[in-house]
């Protein structure tokens, strides 16, 4: 259907009333901190009484000297109203209207450009300059909408309706009441979230046939329907219950890679030309979502928006939020860091310089501080219940007196300290930092407490020490060699995430080399028979599972894909520099979570098998070789090719380093679609899935497990010698004085009996031997038995009323 639009201009006197406006809050407040975080709420485009506010902080043009006259929003409106994908082309209509400039400021209130919905494509737009006789172009770094991704034209977006539609805005309205379907906590005068039960991390672009959080909240709307008619759940379904909150891996925009993504591509040739032709395409990058752009971070990645509207975000939480259980929806935030991408897209004033991934940003700014506050508070409003700050030891700036670089915690506190706002509603997020300072000091392993903002929040919580990504349970000994931390989580975890199982364990336990015999701890034999069944086991057995939902403290998190036995490692194909050696990093693999038969299966490795590989052993031959390669040449990939030229595999003799290229892409995307759950629905085990599921809501049923030991009642331990075994034991009493929770578990080892009476040996306070009754007991365990017999990574839960 065709439109037609009001010509776009600027509106003086609303624009005039802005510019005051900066200069009154300018005017009210001491510190130039203060009044940014004032200053930046009206940044980028809003459209509110049927106009569009436009705002952009723009110092390089002063440093450039681009005289004001020579700066416009450049307006591009769809000749139709259309969704923004299912076309190889789109005709815009463009106009360029005049800013006006207050200081490092661009301001201007434009009539005529329309917003997006849910149903249609909007205006998009992006900041225009003429310099030295060419156009140049500054994207919306606080964007809504980037249907097209972060190095697009941003979309006005109609936020306010986009507020006002949302399935869960009851949800949000009763915080605080007595009304409230989750728990809050006063907060200097509004709710906080309380912290969840336990915690599900999931990957949207893997989790679903879709790949996208479209297909995430079809899943759990069809677990809804379900549970409110009390159907039973398949086996793969389970994976995804059995907890009170969700954390999203990054949501955000991402940087892509020029020699694969094109999404848009201007095809008029004329700068001047009113109408304009676009080639455009649904972004499809592969990645975990960590190499973020900085730029339009308040927006959603389009890559895993399959419609390209901001609505399926707000969908998929309005979904979590109102099933009958509701699930808490926490967001990875992941500001510690830009992309080398982010140079192109922000002024240099955002970068301290270059670090260990991208480039550092300049956190004292006062400027940039507040634009990355407010970026957080955008992606936030959009509904989310909670925030896990990423590498929140990276936040640092550089201190000339001391040389070295500092821990920007005010900044923290700042994050800590934003109100959202949600359906008329203010509240506070639950915090969650993952913070392993010193890192990344040689000893940091050894010197991290993992408490620091803890005891600078109280109510935060961070990652335990046994949850980063540096723990391997699939080697022998991990459990008695990590007593000391585990022992640490039952002294004071209570504000800890828990759990070994996430994107970032289970893609080291892949990394381990399994040859190797003599400088790491072997392979643990009692797991499984297969490296695949050995990795499987490791981060999801039943022992393992027990100790964090049935006895430690703490808030326990789990990973799909680890309660789906499914495949899992590092993906993406937006980095062309160092595409290779991620690849030859991965080279291991192979040997953990590709078996013969999958490798055969004609669903997967299409691509890889397209360029000549035939066999997991020839694959798994050439990329131990590539590994080495990449060693010996320091990564030199003419050298590489060369070297690897001289082996048996398909490329040839004459192997070049765009064959390499070529390879790593393929392998990127054949491990994405391998791993996609939907491949895994079909294997899941019924038994073990049933059982996994009863230890969840073992925890949801005595919430006070959340708390620390007290030891004048309870205690947690092992029993050593050892003697071949690392058995676990506890004793967890509830605050009430009316239950007893007794534990063991075989955490690795050769087979243990156990009994209360054996524990009572054991456990520091007084012990009954009589009246337990069997709670929980691994499959495969004897529940009627007197004494139990627990082989590797099997556990019994008695309870005993008092």
């Amino acid at each position: 259907m065709s439109h037609t639009y009001g010509e776009c201009s600027l509106l003086e006197d609303r624009t005039a009333d802005l510019v005051d406006w900066h200069d009154d809050v300018l005017a009210s407040h001491d510190r130039e901190f203060e009044a940014m975080k004032e200053i930046v709420t009206r940044l980028g485009a809003h459209y509110t009484d049927g106009h569009a506010e436009v705002g952009f902080w723009t110092p390089e043009l002063l440093d450039e000297g681009v005289s004001e006259g020579d700066v416009y929003l450049e307006v591009l409106t769809p000749t139709d109203g259309v969704e923004p994908y299912g076309h190889d082309s789109l005709t815009f209509h463009r106009e360029r209207v005049p800013l006006r400039r207050n200081g490092e400021f661009h301001w201007g209130v434009v009539s005529g450009m329309r917003p997006g919905t849910r149903e249609q494509l909007g205006s998009l737009y992006r900041l225009t300059y003429q310099h030295d006789g060419e156009w140049q172009t500054i994207p919306d770094p606080l964007a809504y909408s980037v249907p097209f991704g972060a190095f697009a034209p941003a979309e006005l977006y109609d936020m306010e309706r986009l507020d006002e539609e949302r399935a869960d805005s009851e949800y949000f309205q009763a915080f605080g009441t007595d009304a409230e379907r989750i728990p809050t906590s006063e907060d200097d005068g509004v709710p906080r979230v309380d912290p969840a039960t336990s915690m599900l991390e999931i990957h949207p672009g893997t989790a679903t046939e879709a790949g996208s959080l479209g297909g995430l909240a079809r899943q759990y709307e069809t677990i809804g329907e379900k549970r409110r008619a009390g159907d039973d759940l398949t086996p793969a379904e389970r994976n995804f219950v059995g907890y009170d909150a969700i954390q999203v891996m990054p949501v955000e925009p991402i940087t892509e890679n020029e020699e694969l993504h094109e999404f848009w591509s201007v095809e008029t040739d004329d700068p001047e030309a009113s109408e304009v032709e676009v080639a455009v395409d649904r972004p499809e990058m592969i990645n975990w979502g960590y190499d973020i752009v900085i730029s339009a971070f308040s927006a959603t990645n389009p890559a895993i928006l399959e419609t390209g509207r901001p609505d399926e975000l707000v969908d998929f939480i309005a979904t979590c939020h109102n099933l009958p259980d509701p699930i808490r929806i926490v967001f990875d935030v992941a500001l510690g860091h830009s992309d080398n991408g982010g140079l192109k897209l922000l002024n240099d004033y955002y970068f301290e310089g270059p670090g260990m991934y991208g480039q550092e940003l300049e956190y004292p700014h006062p400027v940039v501080r507040a634009v990355l506050l407010e970026m957080q508070r955008r992606k936030m409003d959009f509904g989310a219940d909670g925030i896990r700050v990423d590498g929140a030891q990276d936040f640092t700036n550089w201190d000339e007196e001391l040389e070295e670089s500092v821990h920007d915690d005010d900044y923290l506190a700042e994050m800590d300290e934003i109100v959202q706002e949600v359906a008329g509603q203010k509240y506070r997020p639950w915090m969650i930092y993952e913070d392993g300072r010193p890192w990344p000091r040689e000893d940091w392993e050894l010197a991290s407490s993992y408490r620091a903002l803890i005891e600078q929040h109280p109510h935060s919580f961070q990652w335990s020490p046994i949850t980063f990504a540096h723990n391997t349970p699939a080697l022998l000994t991990f459990w008695a060699t990590k007593w000391w931390r585990v022992r640490e989580v039952a002294d004071f975890g209570g504000n800890w995430l828990t759990g070994v199982a996430n994107h970032d364990t289970v893609r080291r336990g892949t990394q381990i080399d399994p040859t190797v015999e003599f400088n790491q701890s072997p392979v643990n034999p009692y797991l499984g028979e297969t490296l695949p069944e050995t990795l499987d086991e490791a981060y999801d057995n039943p022992a393992s599972s027990m100790l964090f939902h049935c006895m430690l403290p703490g808030v326990p998190m789990d990973f799909v894909h680890a309660n789906m036995r499914a495949p899992w490692g590092f993906m993406r194909d937006t980095d062309s520099v160092w595409n290779v050696k991620v690849v030859a990093d991965e080279s291991k693999f192979l040997y953990w979570q590709v078996r013969p038969q999958d490798f055969q299966n004609p669903t997967h490795f299409q691509r890889i098998k397209e360029l000549g590989f035939e066999s997991r052993d020839e694959l798994r031959t050439f990329m131990n070789a590539l590994s080495a390669a990449v060693d010996a040449t320091n990564y030199d990939l003419d050298v590489m090719a060369a070297m690897l030229s001289a082996i048996d595999q398909p490329f040839g003799d004459d192997l070049s380093p765009a064959d390499l290229e070529a390879y790593a892409y393929a392998w990127m995307r054949d491990v994405h679609d391998f791993a996609n759950l939907a491949h895994w629905h079909d294997s899941q085990d019924d038994d073990r899935t049933a059982f996994d599921l009863s230890v969840r809501e073992f925890r949801h049923e005595r919430e006070w497990l959340l708390a620390d030991l007290d030891y004048d009642r309870e205690d947690f331990g092992y029993v050593h010698p050892t003697e071949g075994t690392v058995l676990y034991y506890g004793l967890r009493e509830s605050p009430d004085g009316d239950e007893q929770v007794l534990f063991a578990a075989n955490m690795e080892g050769v087979p243990v009996t156990v009994s209360p009476a054996s524990l009572r040996e054991q456990i520091a306070v007084p012990v009954a031997t009589e009246g337990w009754d069997v709670e929980l007991a691994a499959p495969g365990v004897d529940e009627d038995a007197d004494e139990f017999e627990l082989s590797n990574s099997q556990a019994v839960v008695w309870t005993r009323e008092l």
